[in-house]
């Protein structure tokens, strides 16, 4: 199977009006560009920034590289309709985004409280955009002008396009599609499906009736036998059960068994446990890309916590482009199709994709005002796309996939000698990177086992043996970058996946001879067994040996340089006393965390799963499997926190209290094999150890970082 050539398209009439400076934002910048109207119009909850770090960005500039002409609403007031009709009435459709971060991840802490900035607004102020932007939008759209097809898509929808534990309001909602009353939506990166969908629609298509598009969500009437009408037999719909059953005892799913052996293997399922709404159920052979798995619906799995980890694990099965099936699930009224996972783009179209006429600064009606995110990544350049490491509490597998997209290494270059022009630019790049710092062109030896793949990492309980992790490709580029007339430094920012690092020796020292500013931040998130297997996440041993080749490296460039540990506080399956033992950790190697990070359950990820339901769904589901130990009070999850930052002392309080309680009073006082103070203890007599290696040594403390640019962490 393929995909048409994202630029094989004929261009649509309007490409004779050319390329726009900016897109426009205001009917006068239509009037200037001799527009009538806009064929798209683009809804944003972020600042218009006009780079390829930002979604909507990279989006116009497509439709527009196809000839559409595309305007932008940039936060709109979303009080009334009124702003909506600032560009007028689209030709074709609106596309509408909540922006490059969820509304209200951006909105609101892990603890649920209100954040006090935005860094996707101009001067990083709070409130330019709702809760649940995606939804309020699609409403405003359709109150300017009813009749208009809208298209909902960004991370906000991708990540809810089947019903999904919401953990501000503490329920499971309905699939984002249905809530919003959106037409269509597309999710993932939507490059290849937004194209299709433009150029149908352009040819007198209905919007509601572009039901076959990979990488989209459709809705379709109760009864519907496909994504699309079909002859009768053309479809089978099979229950997601008959693949993976709960209450059976399924041994471990082999990725590379044939589909009569996976089949051969599955249970029948209990049908007083498991109250599906059946359309089917057969074992006989039929064709993988005309076989829909139904998911229970959205009243049963809100009502049945083993039918939503079910789904989850069902939901994560299905995710290989290659091999993965339609999912349809009832969501009240209606069954929500969601059709396959886009292919990945290839190297060309990357190259292509990321070149497009952007020009890297934010509009000019901005008037020089600061965007917190755009200053993070204004002098970064993306390499790669995509993640295989799968950490259960990560979305960027669920929303850019698991196969690395990897752009060329001229197409990058280009870049840089670009990036030369921009204002403000000395010399300093950023970061070379994605969603992490080490996976360019790294991929699996064989097209046929990737294809038939069906396991949720490549790097976990250990590196696939099947997995290529030559770094030389990045070394060279690494190098050749370096070479580039005007670049005097570049650093990688990016989250570096030291696991695969260890494997080859000859990128962690040109990496740590040359692209580390002093300190670089990796993401072991905990030592501790227990929360390691519920994330997916290597054993602090790895950790001990990248650290000892970093120190060897770094010792060797003559450099002074630190490792910036980052863990998460009350992530599934961590415990008090795996808390402790972390904590213990930190002060025996002289840690200490200026932030913090508690776990939050974005939606769908496999720990959000875990989070909500109690049980494993990185495993077969049973009803008596393993059951997952989640802190959720308040008071728990502020321990954990506390015992992240045992040193300081307003945290001492909590921490005797529950040391004793854990039986652990030998702990507290003074000395080396103590965590906390007595009592009575000065405030000063504890003291020691380093603020993440770098309160005292004269390096500058690891600054605070804002919130978004490439949806990049430490390793996620």
């Amino acid at each position: 199977m393929s995909a048409p050539g994202l630029f094989s398209y004929r261009p649509y009439w309007a490409k004779r009006f050319g390329v726009s400076p900016f897109l426009p934002r205001t009917r006068e910048e239509m009037d200037a560009l001799g527009w009538e109207a806009c064929d798209i119009v683009l809804v944003t909850g972020d600042a218009y920034v006009d780079h390829p770090s930002f979604g909507m960005a990279i989006i116009g500039r497509l439709l527009e590289a196809h000839g559409f002409r595309v305007g932008i609403l940039d936060q709109p007031n979303h009080r009334s309709a009124e702003d909506f009709m600032r560009l007028g009435e689209p030709v074709l459709f609106f596309g509408v985004t909540g922006g490059n971060m969820d509304s209200l991840v951006n909105h609101y802490t892990s603890d649920k409280k209100p954040r006090s900035d935005d860094a996707y607004t101009p001067g990083g102020v709070a409130g330019a955009r709702p809760d649940r932007a995606s939804i309020v939008y699609t409403q405003r759209c359709r109150e300017a002008y009813p009749h208009v097809p809208v298209i909902l898509g960004g991370i906000e929808a991708s990540l809810r396009r089947l019903a999904h534990y919401d953990y501000w309001s503490g329920k499971v909602r309905r699939s984002i599609l249905v809530d919003s009353g959106a037409d269509l939506l597309v999710y993932g990166n939507a490059e290849r499906a937004i194209v299709e969908i433009a150029h149908r629609v352009a040819r007198g298509v209905k919007v509601r009736d572009i039901l076959d598009v990979r990488g989209t969500a459709v809705r379709r009437p109760v009864g519907a036998t496909g994504p699309i009408d079909a002859e009768p037999g053309e479809f089978r719909v099979i229950r997601s059960d008959t693949v993976d059953a709960p209450g059976a005892v399924d041994p471990l799913p082999n990725p590379y068994a044939t589909e009569e052996e996976r089949l051969a293997m599955a249970a029948p399922p209990a049908e007083a446990d498991v109250p599906l709404v059946q359309l089917g159920r057969g074992r006989e052979k039929h064709p993988r890309d005309k076989t829909i798995l139904r998911l229970p619906s959205w009243e049963e799995v809100r009502r049945d916590k083993v039918l939503y980890a079910h789904t989850s694990r069902v939901f994560h099965l299905e995710s290989n482009p290659h091999n993965g099936r339609c999912l349809v699930q009832r969501n009240g009224d209606v069954d929500v199709f969601v059709n396959p996972p886009p292919f990945p783009l290839t190297t060309k179209e990357m190259d292509r994709v990321y070149e497009l006429p952007y020009q890297r600064v934010p509009h000019p009606a901005y008037q020089g005002q600061k965007i917190p995110a755009y200053e993070m990544i204004r002098f970064s350049v993306t390499i790669l796309r995509g993640c295989f490491g799968g950490c259960s509490f990560c979305s960027i597998t669920e929303h850019e996939g698991r196969i690395i997209q990897s752009r060329s290494e001229d197409s990058i270059l280009r870049e840089l000698e670009a990036m030369k022009h921009v204002p403000g630019f000395t010399g300093f790049v950023s970061d070379l990177g994605g969603p992490t710092a080490n996976m360019y062109r790294l991929a699996c030896k064989s097209r046929e086992i990737e294809a038939a793949c069906r396991k949720p990492s490549c790097v976990y309980p250990g590196i696939c043996s099947n997995l290529n992790t030559d770094h030389s490709a990045l070394v060279q580029l690494y190098r050749k970058a370096r070479a580039v007339p005007g670049i005097k430094k570049i650093v990688i920012a990016s989250g570096l996946r030291y696991d695969l690092a260890v494997e080859s020796p000859e990128y962690v020292k040109e990496l740590v001879t040359h692209h580390v500013g002093g300190y670089l931040k990796i993401a072991p998130e905990h030592i501790s067994e227990g929360p390691l297997s519920k994330m997916m996440k290597p054993g602090i041993g790895t950790y001990d040996r990248f650290k000892a080749m970093f120190d060897k490296y770094s010792k060797q460039a003559g450099k002074e340089q630190y490792l910036i540990p980052y863990f998460i506080a009350a992530h599934p399956g961590t415990t008090d006393e795996d808390m402790l033992e972390l904590a213990l950790w930190l002060k025996k190697n002289g840690y200490r965390a200026d932030q913090v990070q508690a776990f939050l359950p974005s939606p769908m990820s496999y720990a959000t799963a875990m989070y909500f339901t109690g049980k494993n769904p990185l495993r077969p589901v049973k009803r008596d499997s393993e059951e997952v130990e989640t802190p959720k009070s308040a008071e728990q999850r502020r321990l954990h926190k506390a015992f992240l930052r045992y040193h300081d002392p307003k945290n001492w309080p909590i921490l005797r209290e529950a040391l004793r309680r854990m039986g652990r009073s030998d702990l507290i006082g003074a000395g080396p094999g103590r965590l906390v103070p007595v009592e009575s203890a000065p405030k000063m007599a504890f003291s020691g150890g380093k603020r993440f290696a770098t309160q005292h040594t004269g390096l500058p403390r690891f600054p605070k970082q804002p919130r978004g640019g490439k949806r990049r962490g430490a390793a996620r």
